[in-house]
């Protein structure tokens, strides 16, 4: 963990040294987001929306914050997942018509649950590793065809008790400050 640290410390302070002068200096993005989930062989399908806004301080680096609310029902229980992200994006930005971008997430997950007379809930550490495109509609505006990640959940303490999945998003981007 400290070795990734250290790695994203890095690339921040490189990339800031090549300020650019045609990036957004902040992007907000909103839209349709999808989770699958698997635990102990019990996959559950939430849907839901996620927005997240990026401060650009030069054309590659974006410093994000991601937040995500999903609900799902299934055999009369409902639950809720939400999270809350932080972390660096780097954008590729050399062609007009699209942004291709990865980025690395740290933060948190809220579950809550309830049904049959039950309810609880939990938190738990969270990652998104992933990336996506952006088609540039024009300066101020694009579509996230895609945005994909690997979401990582650890909702209990034991070192294999690990949530391993995907989350599927795709919305409007709007650009501020180019």
């Amino acid at each position: 963990m400290r070795k990734l640290i250290v790695v994203c410390v890095v690339l921040m302070a490189f990339s800031m040294a090549a300020m650019a002068q045609d990036a957004p200096k902040a992007e907000v993005f909103g839209g349709y987001s999808y989770v699958h989930t698997s635990e102990a062989g019990t996959g559950l399908n939430f849907n839901g929306g996620t927005g997240s806004l990026s401060v650009n301080p030069n054309k590659t680096l974006g410093l994000v914050a991601d937040f995500g609310g999903y609900h799902t029902s299934k055999f009369g229980v409902d639950a809720n997942l939400f999270t809350y992200l932080f972390g660096p994006k780097l954008a590729f930005r050399s062609n007009e018509k699209i942004t291709p971008f990865v980025h690395a997430l740290f933060g948190g997950a809220h579950l809550s649950a309830g049904g049959f007379g039950v309810s609880g809930s939990t938190n738990a550490f969270a990652v998104a590793l992933g990336g996506g495109l952006d088609v540039n509609v024009n300066n101020n505006v694009a579509i996230r065809l895609g945005q994909v990640d690997y979401l990582l959940t650890k909702f209990q303490d034991g070192v294999d008790d690990r949530q391993n999945n995907v989350r599927i998003s795709t919305g409007v981007v709007f650009r501020f400050g180019k």
